[in-house]
């Protein structure tokens, strides 16, 4: 079956540049969860508490910013 993007109610991917998400929304991936995939990239997991609360897409450079970034606070790795 294809896709219909008319009767799509999931968000479009790779629509903006810049995404703020929260720690809850860990472990992160672009395109997120919600987001319409058809026409989209293929999904990629970020580490963005690793990296400092910023991560870039590597396949559509959009930048993710953990809003509540705490070093101390969260865990060096998101995968457990």
């Amino acid at each position: 079956m294809r896709p219909n993007p008319a009767q799509d109610q999931t968000l479009p991917a790779n629509a903006q540049r810049h995404y703020r998400v929260a720690s809850g929304d860990l472990t992160l991936s672009c395109p997120m969860p919600g987001m319409s995939l058809w026409n989209s990239h293929p999904r990629v997991f970020l580490p963005v508490a690793a990296d400092g609360g910023r991560s870039r897409c590597p396949y559509c450079s959009a930048e993710y910013e953990l809003a509540d970034y705490r070093p101390s606070t969260l865990p060096l790795t998101e995968w457990a």
